[in-house]
């Protein structure tokens, strides 16, 4: 990726130098001060929305939601494990907040559990479905960069974001469903080892 970032900017740079000899620097340096100032807007933003999430760890927020959304999570990544769900949903609940950069580091340690459940193909592609596409109640970062650059009405796009991302969300899991083969349960397994045992076989 970054390869193709740097081949991107090697061919926007000799095409203004070919165009515009005289535009080339002035037009670095506005694009260099536009992004200090974009990324200080985001840095204030999720020092906020951080800062809030500590909060509600704190004071038992974030494990009300984990609660809440630890039915739907065991449903449609089959597992029981305690310590996997919880991640998860961390990881779910900051998305849904559209804080993409805090729920990274819940996202690496639910993917290394999701990694060592029975069904961990399957699993593991949801995941990675569920953070692609990212259902979001409350767009931050997108707002943030809105009113960094200006707009009248940065909350404008709350409902075309919750309706694309929930449509996306919906499509990413019914793909992933028809796609991935499921392991059997254990439960399963079992019955067919009972059976193998009982008709002598191995």
């Amino acid at each position: 990726m970054n390869i193709l970032f740097t081949l991107i900017f090697l061919f926007a740079c000799a095409i203004l130098l070919a165009v515009e000899p005289n535009a080339f620097l002035p037009t670095l340096l506005d694009g260099a001060s536009a992004s200090a100032s974009l990324c200080l807007s985001l840095l204030a933003t999720y020092a906020v929305w951080l800062g809030l999430m500590r909060v509600w760890e704190d004071s038992g927020i974030t494990r009300a939601v984990c609660k809440f959304l630890k039915p739907v999570a065991k449903r449609l990544f089959h597992t029981n494990d305690e310590q996997t769900l919880q991640t998860v949903c961390m990881n779910l609940s900051v998305n849904l907040l559209g804080i993409s950069g805090a729920a990274t580091p819940y996202g690496i340690r639910a993917v290394a559990l999701l990694d060592q459940t029975q069904d961990a193909e399957y699993s593991s592609a949801l995941f990675f479905v569920l953070n692609a596409t990212s259902l979001q109640l409350v767009p931050t970062s997108i707002i943030a960069v809105r009113t960094s650059l200006g707009s009248v009405a940065p909350t404008d796009i709350l409902l075309p974001t919750v309706l694309a991302s929930l449509f996306s969300t919906l499509l990413g899991v019914f793909l992933t469903k028809l796609l991935i083969k499921r392991a059997p349960t254990r439960h399963k397994f079992g019955i067919a080892q009972q059976k193998i045992q009982g008709a002598g076989i191995g």
